[in-house]
């Protein structure tokens, strides 16, 4: 896996973490405690910070990158991902916010300034717009998204269940030998 410092920021991986070899994770990120990291990921914080929370998987193909501070935007936005998040396998996040206890859809794709506030699904394949606000307690699919209905009970107890999956997952596979990471060489 490539951990690298960029621009006088290097990467904090959290307690029992785990990053895969193939992942690339680079500036000024954070991952929270129990959180993995899934093959040919990337994490790019190198214009922007991202801080992913607790108990969040971040699955294979996904992209995670920020909005730069610039002339259209003076202040950039950060990428903000809360505790006990799925992401999905081929997800994009760009410069966006996501709270507790959400499934990001395969394949989808949060854009700047967009907003997700906890507990709420994201249907696979679907479009949340620049600057969006996803209410919480809802199911959200399309392209741009759409609130479709609330969230059921059976649904609401999915994003602890699926959160507990990902950290006993990666914990075999740290038990199989894995470092979390291995710091990069100066």
């Amino acid at each position: 896996m490539v951990i690298r410092t960029f621009a006088g920021h290097s990467p904090v991986v959290g307690p029992r973490a785990f990053v895969d070899a193939t992942a690339v994770v680079i500036g000024d990120v954070h991952i929270g405690e129990d959180s993995s990291v899934w093959p040919l990921t990337v994490i790019r914080g190198d214009m922007h910070r991202i801080r992913i929370g607790q108990r969040t998987s971040v699955q294979d193909g996904s992209v995670l990158h920020i909005t730069h501070a610039g002339p259209f935007n003076d202040k950039g936005f950060p990428l903000v991902v809360g505790n006990d998040v799925t992401i999905g396998h081929k997800v994009i996040l760009h410069g966006c916010t996501l709270g507790d206890r959400i499934l990001v859809g395969m394949g989808s794709t949060v854009m700047d300034g967009a907003v997700v506030e906890d507990d709420v699904i994201i249907g696979a394949g679907s479009l949340v717009p620049p600057g969006k606000v996803l209410q919480s307690g809802f199911l959200y699919v399309g392209s741009p998204v759409k609130q479709v209905r609330p969230l059921t009970e059976k649904e609401r107890s999915f994003f602890t269940y699926t959160a507990g999956n990902y950290v006993k997952l990666k914990d075999q596979h740290l038990a199989e030998g894995f470092d979390r990471y291995q710091p990069e060489a100066r």
